[in-house]
């Protein structure tokens, strides 16, 4: 899906219903140029601070589930005000700004948006927010339960060690130890090691016995 900056009326069908009215407040508000765009393996959202005649800029990845979308975006938008109230005299992910979020997602919150499995996620990461969604793979474990499914992907976590896998674009790895919070795999064609987090979606490849 190419960039598309988001009419105020086609965002709706991107997040739930009943936020629609208060995102459409923080946008006019703001006079945010909302993008969105096609998956970003790296981010699912980004930030932008208005120059000279620009408006802020706020891209989301166009894939996310319903509730994912809205919590990205929310995220962002809390970049935005942390900028307008500090300028950049502040860390971009430090107390002003875990604030600021915390804040914008109890106000969501208490539209009774999110399913109950959501809210309790939120309820152990509220009082110290991760500086990203992804880093909280409690949350995004969750979330990724209201994705539309993709046959045959799978959580790195559920394979098997010593397993094969296409992480993309034929990039096939082997399932390695697990080291701290992520997972040691090595690329197949290159013999270098990355490593993968346990909730990154991934489609098993076949023939176990390739030589790494």
């Amino acid at each position: 899906m190419p960039k598309k900056e988001a009419p105020l009326d086609y965002l709706k069908q991107f997040i739930p219903e009943a936020a629609a009215p208060r995102v459409l407040e923080y946008l006019h508000q703001y006079k945010v140029h909302l993008t969105i765009t096609r998956e970003r393996k790296s981010v699912l959202g980004d930030y932008r601070h208005a120059l000279a005649e620009k408006n802020h800029r706020i891209s989301v990845n166009g894939n996310l589930n319903k509730y994912a979308f809205l919590i990205t975006l929310i995220h962002e938008l809390a970049h935005l005000v942390t900028f307008m109230q500090f300028s950049n005299r502040v860390l971009s992910h430090g107390r002003e700004w875990k604030s600021i979020y915390r804040h914008m997602l109890e106000d969501f919150i208490r539209l009774q948006i999110f399913p109950a499995d959501i809210l309790s996620a939120f309820s152990r990461t509220l009082h110290n927010l991760p500086a990203s969604s992804c880093a909280d793979e409690n949350l995004m474990r969750i979330l990724k339960k209201y994705d539309i499914k993709t046959d045959g992907l799978v959580l790195v976590e559920d394979l098997p060690e010593g397993s094969l896998f296409d992480a993309g674009k034929g990039r096939i790895f082997r399932k390695g130890k697990k080291l701290r919070k992520r997972f040691q795999c090595v690329e197949i064609a290159t013999r270098r090691t990355y490593l993968f987090s346990p909730i990154f979606e991934v489609l098993p490849a076949g023939n176990e016995n390739l030589s790494t």
